[in-house]
């Protein structure tokens, strides 16, 4: 009787393990996600290059909890960002860098470049009506980047976004998302140069609960 009771018990646990284990990997929705930024806007518009870039996310939602009327999730959202880069001050890299003079040439000429990564957002819904949620979102995302440029070394580097935008419920499942959201970009000084970029965008999305 007592084995009978332990087999059972051990049972019951390893199933409620697997089930809790299989919810928490389970996505509620899944999307995906464009998004448009440039550094010329009337926040930054840094006179000394040009840089913009198409962003393609797909998406991954998980639930973390409700308070009053505010949903909060999490977005796990691979990306691809195609980039645009030219340097147009002629004065940026200083003498005092080695090869300096290489250096301008070379960074003075268009760039099309590619960044590649993982971004997890953490949003904030506030119901507005039954099909309209007003959306906020902080993400941090750990990145790639294919080509060094006078404001950033190629390789790793991080992504920050914070976007706010309108969530509307389409049909029972399905979902489009408006926003705008400021970017940047760096790497906290793991290499020279960590100047960085700055962005404002504009994103568009479409989602489907599972």
């Amino acid at each position: 009787m007592f084995k009978k009771i332990i087999f059972f018990l051990l049972f019951t646990q390893l199933s409620f393990g697997q089930e809790i284990k299989k919810n928490i990997l389970k996505p509620t929705k899944i999307g995906v996600l464009f998004n448009y930024g440039t550094n010329e806007n009337f926040m930054f518009d840094d006179p000394d290059y040009t840089y913009s870039t198409n962003t393609y996310k797909l998406q991954a939602f998980y639930k973390l909890g409700k308070w009053k009327t505010i949903d909060f999730e999490l977005i796990v959202q691979p990306q691809i960002q195609s980039l645009q880069h030219q340097l147009l001050n002629f004065w940026y890299v200083t003498p005092d860098q080695e090869n300096f003079e290489e250096k301008t040439i070379e960074f003075m000429k268009p760039k099309s470049m590619s960044l590649y990564g993982l971004e997890f957002g953490f949003a904030s819904k506030l119901k507005l009506t039954n099909t309209l949620d007003l959306q906020g979102t902080i993400s941090l995302g750990f990145m790639y980047i294919d080509t060094r440029t006078e404001r950033l070394a190629k390789g790793f580097t991080f992504i920050e976004n914070f976007s706010l935008g309108f969530s509307h419920q389409l049909y029972q499942k399905s979902f489009i998302y408006v926003g705008g959201n400021f970017g940047h970009v760096s790497n906290l000084n793991f290499q020279k140069p960590n100047d960085g970029y700055n962005i404002l965008g504009l994103e568009v999305g479409y989602s489907y609960q599972l």
